[in-house]
């Protein structure tokens, strides 16, 4: 686990709600960095979720929620503080209610792959102080490919993408079993509970590169991808698992800092991923909260009920895809930056 030095976490994420104009050029600010990657969502309309990223050029997506491949779309551009949209309904319907994660990785660079088989072009972008990295690959086929990441610690969660063919996203986590977890594999975009497979060359990712296996999701040869990387940094990040207790009086999960988003999802039954933030009415009791597998606008009964507390969250509900007895859960969760009293941001730990 990497010790941070990161005292505002929203030098690295942060989430923005805007509304849509309907109009071409319309500027989104408030974000605080250049956007490496951009995680789009319309709250009221059943649009698909967009992840925009600078390694495959900010103007072309792919959807969490489904398998196609990239489409070129939506976002004309980011600068320091945000980015501008097309007049896409999706991304920038007038009056539309719209959210975006975002986060900053920043320094790039491309290579070769290594490992089994004919090395392959890759290209990257990185920050070693948050932890997190995009990495663009093409495929060789052969068990044994070598993706290099560049994060400098091991990632604990990775999701993969298809860009150029329609393939389902498959996600790899420390946390998916025990014993071997990197023998196993969730869907992002699908409800569905974890399944064996040598995905990932059933090789737990080193501190240099994630190890692939041959299937066509993430190894075909000549196909390209899209790879997101996550890890944990202390008082910023924490990937990990929870236990449900099935009561509405529900499990505390300690992550050290105050969640600024939760992203979860139940590993031993079928049940949907939740998304919740800080922003989208990020109270205690009654969060909104979006479903990543599917386009359903945003859902803001009580039975979100995430308590985000000064070092972690509590789970106030017994929905099944937060809390069944005896269920595993897998969660990443982001932090906020600590304040003083004088209000001056204060280092996170």
């Amino acid at each position: 686990m990497a010790y941070t030095t990161i005292n505002k976490s929203t030098d690295y994420f942060n989430t923005v709600l805007y509304t849509g104009n309907g109009s071409a050029n319309h500027t989104i600010t408030g974000v605080g960095f250049n956007a490496d990657l951009v995680w789009n969502k319309n709250r009221g309309g059943t649009d698909d979720h967009r992840l925009f990223d600078q390694v495959r050029g900010i103007t072309k997506y792919v959807k969490s929620n489904n398998a196609d491949a990239e489409v070129t779309d939506a976002i004309l551009a980011t600068n320091s503080d945000g980015y501008v949209l097309a007049n896409a309904g999706e991304v920038n319907a007038n009056n539309g209610n719209f959210v975006g994660w975002n986060w900053k990785a920043g320094t790039t660079g491309s290579g070769t792959t290594t490992g089994s088989g004919t090395g392959k072009a890759y290209s990257y972008s990185v920050s070693t102080t948050s932890a997190f990295s995009i990495v663009k690959y093409v495929g060789n086929g052969t068990a044994g490919h070598q993706i290099p990441h560049h994060l400098g610690v091991k990632p604990k969660m990775v999701w993969v993408k298809s860009t150029s063919h329609a393939t389902d996203w498959m996600v790899g986590s420390d946390e998916l079993g025990v014993g071997n977890a990197w023998d196993k594999y969730i869907y992002l975009n699908d409800t569905a509970s974890v399944a064996d497979h040598p995905m990932w060359n059933d090789t737990y990712p080193s501190t240099t590169t994630v190890s692939l296996g041959t299937h066509s999701y993430v190894n075909e040869n000549d196909r390209t991808y899209i790879m997101y990387l996550f890890s944990d940094v202390v008082g910023y990040s924490k990937i990990g698992s929870y236990t449900g207790n099935g009561d509405a009086n529900g499990p505390f999960v300690y992550t050290g800092f105050k969640p600024s988003l939760i992203l979860a999802k139940r590993l031993d039954a079928n049940a949907g991923w939740i998304l919740f933030d800080n922003k989208r009415l990020g109270y205690n009791g009654g969060n909104y909260w979006v479903d990543p597998q599917n386009f359903d606008a945003e859902i803001t009964d009580a039975t979100g009920m995430f308590d985000q507390l000064s070092n972690g969250f509590k789970i106030r509900s017994t929905f099944g895809s937060r809390n069944t007895s005896g269920g595993t859960y897998m969660y990443m969760a982001i932090g906020q930056s600590l304040v003083s009293s004088n209000g001056v941001t204060a280092k996170a730990r």
